[in-house]
């Protein structure tokens, strides 16, 4: 699908611990007149302000389930997921399964392959609307992952009753891990946590050999990050 109003998507690779690439990470990104990339930092903020992340979270859905259809089309590719992120304000929009629904249907995925990647601001709150919304979504054959898990107010019970596939394990950890024993000591209880509960665990920010080595150790199956490849625009998906 063409780009909305300066707005274009970018793939990270997501690969499992043979070095196989597994999936992708559909990442927003925006460009100015020139062409020049405006940082997500500056515009999703002021996205959320305005209320125009709705929409441009819809844009983000068609084009993501579009570029599944097409890997899902291909031999080569289509054993592969895609993961996109869904803000608290669009998750909670009421006709936000409804456009789920409809997306997965006029693209004719298999819905297995599609992740809605949620933080932890979308399900705090109205606890019992979430728990439905989730589950009404997963009926699809959906699937959720929990993103910057053990960033904000992890909680355990919300943990369990929520119907997640996958945590992913912020940046800051992964970072972190090798010069810091607090975070390291973090990634292994969310690995611990993760195999209890039977959940998929991605370490994300993944940058050095060390740190994938040592994650490696620790039993962490999936990985994004530099390492293994940055945010590329589609055209550029075979070189990335």
């Amino acid at each position: 699908m063409r780009a909305l109003n300066g707005f274009r998507l970018y793939y990270q690779p997501q690969l499992d611990r043979s070095g196989r690439v597994i999936g992708a990470e559909a990442l927003i990104r925006c460009f100015d007149a020139d062409g020049a990339m405006i940082s997500p930092a500056a515009f999703i903020p002021l996205a959320e302000e305005t209320g125009l992340i709705v929409p441009i979270g819809e844009w983000v859905l068609e084009t993501g389930c579009a570029q599944l259809r097409a890997w899902q089309a291909e031999p080569a590719t289509a054993g592969l997921t895609l993961s996109i992120n869904v803000s608290a304000r669009q998750f909670h929009q009421p006709d936000f399964v409804g456009k789920v629904a409809a997306a997965v249907e006029r693209s004719r995925i298999r819905p297995g392959g599609l992740k809605i990647e949620l933080t932890e601001s979308v399900v705090l709150g109205d606890i019992e609307t979430t728990v439905l919304r989730m589950r009404q979504i997963k009926a699809l054959g959906v699937r959720f992952a929990l993103d910057d898990f053990g960033t904000g107010y992890s909680s355990l019970s919300y943990l369990k009753r929520l119907p997640f596939d996958q945590l992913k394990i912020d940046q800051a950890f992964v970072r972190d891990m090798e010069k810091d024993t607090s975070s390291e000591a973090i990634v292994r209880a969310i690995l611990a946590l993760s195999r209890s509960l039977e959940l998929e665990v991605v370490a994300e920010g993944v940058e050095t050999a060390a740190q994938h080595e040592l994650l490696l150790t620790r039993g962490c199956e999936l990985f994004q990050g530099y390492l293994f490849g940055r945010p590329v625009p589609i055209e550029d998906w075979k070189a990335g």
